[in-house]
């Protein structure tokens, strides 16, 4: 098992970041080739603003799961970056189709859904939550800011995909199987990866 980890692990570290990039972006892609062909039904709209939320929230899902995956062999680091900044561009599209085609860039009545629907305000703050970690994801940003700062400021992935998995849940107001899988593994990832501190601080007072 070794072995094939090693194997696996170096012809990661081979891949280019472009090549994670170009995957990112077919789903995309075919959702645009999908509403050309009018093949996203009566409202497209919706479809492609709900599928681009879900592409959101699986990339911000496996962005989190580099770590634990690194402890368990599987060494993804190189592409995290990627991972997260297609989960931004997922989401920032998500919420375009939403101001634009959906709401017609109503502003009024944009803000009073931010006010009257709980899971557009959820939504909304977990892109806010993104937002800084986009801006901070380059070398330069984490030399600016040093080591420790970076990475307190990059503790906000986890509050985001908290509010973003509440807001596929209270849009939803059913718990799908799907849900059900997006809740449970943000929950297992969540847990995978706050404890540590509690455990070295336990092993220190020990």
């Amino acid at each position: 098992m070794t072995a094939v980890l090693d194997v696996l692990n170096a012809q990661l570290r081979r891949l280019p970041s472009w090549a994670v990039y170009s995957v990112g972006a077919l789903p995309v892609l075919w959702l645009a080739y999908l509403t050309v062909r009018g093949q996203l039904g009566p409202d497209p709209a919706k479809v492609m603003e709900r599928e681009l939320g879900l592409w959101a929230l699986r990339f911000l899902l496996a962005s989190l799961a580099v770590t634990p995956l690194r402890r368990l062999g599987l060494n993804l680091m190189k592409h995290r970056r990627a991972l997260g900044l297609l989960c931004f561009i997922y989401a920032a599209l998500h919420l375009t189709i939403w101001l634009w085609p959906d709401m017609g860039l109503r502003w009024p009545q944009i803000w009073a859904d931010l006010v009257q629907r709980p899971y557009i305000l959820f939504g909304m703050v977990g892109f806010l939550c993104l937002m800084p970690l986009a801006v901070t994801s380059s070398n330069a940003a984490i030399r600016w800011m040093g080591a420790g700062a970076w990475r307190r400021l990059h503790r906000l992935a986890y509050p985001a995909l908290a509010l973003a998995v509440l807001h596929f849940v209270t849009l939803s107001r059913i718990w799908t199987v799907e849900l059900l899988i997006y809740a449970a593994l943000a929950v297992l990832l969540l847990v995978l990866r706050m404890p540590i501190p509690l455990n070295r601080r336990a092993r220190r007072e020990g």
